[in-house]
């Protein structure tokens, strides 16, 4: 025991109670940029924090060429670039990098299902993992089907076995492109795999400030009591990016903003921030609570569209002093597309906490900065006793939790101008997680990788959760599909969106809050 450790034994403890049985993770398409740049790095957080058990070990499943010596190599090059802690010549690599181990199949290849089970079958027996294994579809979307009934055939599934360690499974988004292709992915899956067996993972809800919208809601007794409609004039949800496509322009040509981002992350913080308190804080009680919320919202009527919706696509300009091509000359884009790189909406939820609340979520790409916060717009004070003149800087009250970058909570609040006038002005009271604790926030893949190992399933989306999502969003792009495209491109790199979205909620006699 190291002297932190002698010093802290409640830490200690904790420690321990959050490291799982030994185990195998299989990352399918390990070659790819998810495994160097976000998993193994995350995994290498997680064997410095000493909360892998001995004998975790990694097997890589893709087509290239490479052997286990090749993958240790490149997992440490993604960990030295892409670790938030770096990687360092010791110890702590060198364990971690024995249990790294390659094999070499096509996804539709059956040969190399049996030599996956014939190495999980070794590492059982060599590295004590206890037939305990869970599978990561770090993949394009149209290998998961494929994947999933080739681990069936293979009896590497074990559906409902017992005695012979877990097994389960991570799928990555985006799950389906609409409520139709959601539930036939999550039948095939369900053929193989039980509904406890499976992970969607979403990685926003692995964020510190994600996961601290529960514990400010319901470890305080001062905000539970004016989250509702008496209180509460409305809540905006921002996912801004700064960056363009990244070459990923056939996967976001196909995709665009709403499904690569609405239906998933936005409407998972709409459901976290906008939920009844669950009962109890486990796994079913809290995803109850969001699928319910998530049924609560209003579908879109035909109506409604152009109210309660807008697209956007970004032109060629500058950003950050940099000339950046327009969406439709990004690589791999087609010529005249109309994928929206832009998406802003307004959304009701129809329960007695909510009634009459809008919802207002934008995301989009090449704006000015990168930035995702949800913020809580309070209602005016009924009676201001200050005359106009003297509260002239005077906002209404704002809760703002920021995701990122700088994971933390400001409430803005007027307060009195130091002299001898009654000069009024709004201030911020601000919390940032660095500077309180002293650490940065751990990555969300190491939150969430630790609790499928643990078999904790609150921050994984459960089926039922994910076709909600999907029966709400469906509709609103198969009008779009139907109709006719705004005239692309509407707005500017290095811009809020388009001249509409502003005028969209203006029209309600409110703004977008500034980031």
């Amino acid at each position: 025991m190291t002297t932190a450790q002698a010093e802290n034994p409640l830490r200690e403890g904790l420690r321990l109670e959050r490291t799982p049985e030994p185990s195998t993770l299989v990352i399918f398409g390990a070659t790819g940029d998810l495994t160097r740049r976000k998993l193994v790095p995350a995994l290498y957080n997680l064997a410095r924090d000493r909360l892998l058990p001995t004998g975790f070990s990694v097997v890589g499943f893709a087509r290239r060429d490479w052997s286990d010596d090749e993958l240790r190599r490149r997992m440490r090059e993604g960990v030295d670039e892409f670790s938030r802690t770096g990687s360092e010549v010791g110890p702590v690599w060198e364990s971690f990098a024995e249990g790294l181990r390659y094999v070499r199949g096509d996804f539709s290849d059956a040969q190399g299902y049996s030599r996956l089970a014939d190495l999980l079958d070794r590492l059982d027996r060599e590295r004590g993992t206890c037939g305990n294994r869970f599978f990561y579809l770090a993949t394009p979307p149209s290998a998961y089907a494929e994947i999933v009934r080739q681990l069936g055939a293979a009896g590497l599934a074990r559906r409902g076995e017992t005695g012979h360690g877990w097994t389960r499974i991570i799928i990555e988004k985006p799950f389906g492109r609409d409520l139709e292709s959601a539930q036939e992915l999550n039948r095939q899956v369900e053929e193989v795999f039980d509904e406890s067996q499976v992970y969607r993972i979403d990685h926003y809800l692995g964020k510190e400030t994600v996961q601290n919208i529960l514990v400010l809601r319901f470890s305080n007794g001062i905000f539970e009591p004016l989250w509702n409609r008496r209180y509460v004039d409305h809540v905006q949800i921002t996912v801004s990016e700064e960056l363009g496509l990244e070459g990923r322009g056939g996967y976001y040509d196909n995709t665009g903003a709403t499904r690569d981002i609405v239906q998933n992350h936005m409407l998972q913080l709409l459901a976290l921030i906008a939920m009844e308190p669950p009962a109890s804080f486990d796994a079913e009680s809290v995803r109850d609570e969001k699928v319910k919320l998530l049924r609560s919202v209003r579908p879109f009527a035909a109506h409604e569209l152009m109210e309660h919706s807008v697209r956007g696509q970004y032109g060629a300009g500058s950003l950050a002093g940099e000339a950046v091509p327009a969406y439709r000359d990004e690589p791999n884009v087609a010529k005249g597309s109309t994928t929206e790189t832009f998406v802003a909406l307004k959304l009701f939820a129809e329960n007695w906490r909510w009634a009459g609340v809008p919802f207002y979520l934008r995301t989009g790409k090449r704006l000015p900065r990168r930035a995702t916060e949800i913020s809580v717009h309070y209602r005016r004070a009924p009676h201001l006793l200050f005359p106009d003149s003297e509260a002239e800087g005077l906002e209404p009250n704002v809760l703002a939790l920021r995701i990122q970058p700088n994971e933390g909570i400001s409430l803005k609040f007027g307060a009195k101008v130091p002299g001898p006038t009654m000069d009024i002005r709004s201030v911020n009271m601000d919390f940032r997680y660095g500077t309180s604790f002293g650490v940065a926030p751990p990555d969300a893949y190491e939150r969430l990788l630790l609790d499928c190992m643990l078999g904790d399933s609150t921050l994984f989306t459960r089926r039922d959760g994910i076709e909600a999502a999907w029966a709400l969003i469906t509709p609103l792009l198969e009008a779009w599909a139907a109709g006719r495209a705004p005239q692309f491109p509407n707005y500017e790199p290095g811009t809020w969106g388009p001249n509409e979205a502003h005028a969209f909620i203006e029209r309600d006699g409110r703004r977008w809050r500034r980031l």
